[in-house]
């Protein structure tokens, strides 16, 4: 008796993407698409309603993003696995991403029979990541943790909560410049350029835990 297909649902703000993926899809009976969402909170909602075996799950979207989607459906107990299909590859996408809860990371660049392959797969609960992402995720594993002083930490953790350096300051009863001196500091201890990255970093290396932020 033949494998019931696997059911997908497609999250991307990119009609034309969307319907590059399903009429590749359509063209192995091993799959059923089962929807489409422009967004993160569609494809939530789809996601309740479908009951797909794997979302195919864009980051950036207008309206809610797709780490935000991801984290809502790990939430909600949904049993879909996500696979992230994205253009972006930065510490700042990559970490957040995996940190939500997705099964998969590939990028769009990818073969369609490597596509087809990794849906498979996160159907059956196995990770599966490109090459590019897996070697930064080695990569990062292997640096030593970063050596942040307490105050350095401190104003890690209020980033993390969406204060400015000005907000910081105030909280912290310390200069504006004081501040951005230490944030520089922390930029350079975590190999960061930006506070996005830099609290996809402290989640990574366990500075930081999903509690903040």
């Amino acid at each position: 008796m033949r494998e019931a297909p696997v059911r997908v649902l497609i999250a991307d703000d990119h009609p034309v993407v969307r319907d590059g993926i399903r009429g590749m899809f359509a063209r192995d009976p091993g799959f059923e698409v089962v929807g489409e969402a422009a967004d993160g909170a569609r494809a939530v909602e789809l996601a309740r309603s479908l009951e797909p075996d794997v979302v195919l799950m864009d980051l950036r979207m207008p309206g809610t993003g797709g780490v935000h989607a991801i984290r809502e459906l790990a939430r909600l107990g949904l049993p879909a696995r996500v696979l992230v299909l994205t253009t972006y590859a930065t510490d700042s996408d990559v970490g957040p991403a995996i940190e939500a809860g997705a099964t998969g990371y590939l990028l769009k660049d990818a073969l369609p029979e490597e596509l087809m392959r990794a849906v498979r797969l996160a159907a059956r609960g196995e990770t599966v990541l490109s090459p590019l992402v897996a070697t930064r995720l080695v990569g990062r594993v292997r640096e030593p943790a970063a050596a942040l002083s307490d105050r350095e930490l401190e104003i890690l953790r209020l980033i993390a909560d969406g204060s400015t350096n000005r907000e910081a300051a105030a909280r912290l009863f310390i200069s504006e410049a004081t501040v951005k001196t230490h944030v520089l500091h922390i930029y350079g201890k975590l190999g960061v350029n930006d506070r996005a990255a830099a609290v996809a970093a402290g989640f990574r290396r366990g500075l930081l835990d999903l509690g903040e932020g």
